[in-house]
């Protein structure tokens, strides 16, 4: 999930891996700065693809609250800011050179919970400790 206080605002995203079962793997969070909404979703899928590397794995299902960020991956619409197109190019290089399969859904919000918690504990992380 990418979280974004303002758009463009305080921006991060969170990563919560889990397995087939629902048990929580890895979650990780990062601050990137004041940035858009759509900017801090690719940089959670980025972050994601990037991470699920390190697991052993055939199929990854990237479950995404952004309906945008799921239909541009899949081609549906178009993506019209140049740094997204580049930002969704290296992501598909990176899906090119993985050992498992990726598939990138759209679920409700509310079911897309503890990502969006560590993506706003990772803002909030940064702004309170920021000097």
């Amino acid at each position: 999930d990418g979280a974004s206080r303002g758009n463009p605002g305080e921006s991060g995203y969170g990563v919560v891996l889990k397995d087939e079962r629902g048990r929580i793997l890895h979650a990780e969070g990062g601050y990137i700065g004041v940035s858009t909404n759509n900017r801090a979703e690719y940089a959670a899928l980025h972050s994601c693809l990037k991470r699920a590397r390190s697991f052993r794995c055939s199929r990854v299902v990237v479950h995404a609250d952004s309906e945008l960020l799921v239909r541009q991956f899949s081609g549906d619409y178009k993506v019209k800011s140049s740094e997204l197109r580049r930002r969704l190019r290296q992501i598909r290089r990176l899906v090119d050179s993985l050992p498992f399969t990726v598939e990138v859904t759209y679920i409700s919000r509310e079911k897309n919970l503890d990502a969006d918690h560590v993506a706003n504990a990772a803002i909030d992380h940064h702004l309170r400790f920021r000097i």
